[in-house]
């Protein structure tokens, strides 16, 4: 499972679509309807937001908003009802921190990704400067999470 810090845009297709089912598959789990991955590094964060199922849905919200944007066709439903959504998103939440040394460990990642699968897509990013992060993230100084398995 990989919940990528940074910004959906940046994510091939391949990408987005498994950062969908993998986020899906987080909010089953931080709902405690699954039997496997309760302790999943990845969902640290959103277990320790204090409302793990508002985070993960204002998550989701972004993949399927970038989704919307390139004119794919995920479920809204798959997150919540719209209007739960819409009531979700009038609450004010704080953002979760992130390391800058978590983003760019997590772009580095990516890019090597980027350049097996979809080198157009490779060409756009390496020379990112400014990463962006998905919108529930804030960065903040420091190194790679302690969460994070490196390869």
């Amino acid at each position: 499972m990989r919940l990528w810090s940074l910004s959906p845009e940046y994510l091939d297709r391949q990408g987005l679509l498994a950062v969908w089912r993998e986020g899906l598959l987080a909010k089953k789990v931080l709902a405690g309807k699954t039997k496997g991955y309760k302790n999943h590094p990845q969902l640290i964060r959103f277990k320790a937001s204090g409302n793990p199922k508002e985070y993960i849905n204002r998550y989701l919200l972004e993949i399927y908003q970038e989704a919307m944007r390139r004119g794919y066709r995920f479920s809204l439903n798959k997150i919540g009802q719209e209007t739960d959504i819409a009531k979700g998103l009038k609450k004010k939440l704080k953002n979760i921190k992130v390391n800058n040394g978590q983003a760019d460990y997590e772009f580095q990642h990516l890019l090597i990704k980027l350049k097996i699968r979809d080198k157009n897509k490779y060409r756009e990013l390496k020379n990112v400067k400014h990463l962006k992060l998905n919108a529930i993230f804030k960065k903040a100084a420091g190194k790679i999470e302690k969460w994070e398995k490196i390869k």
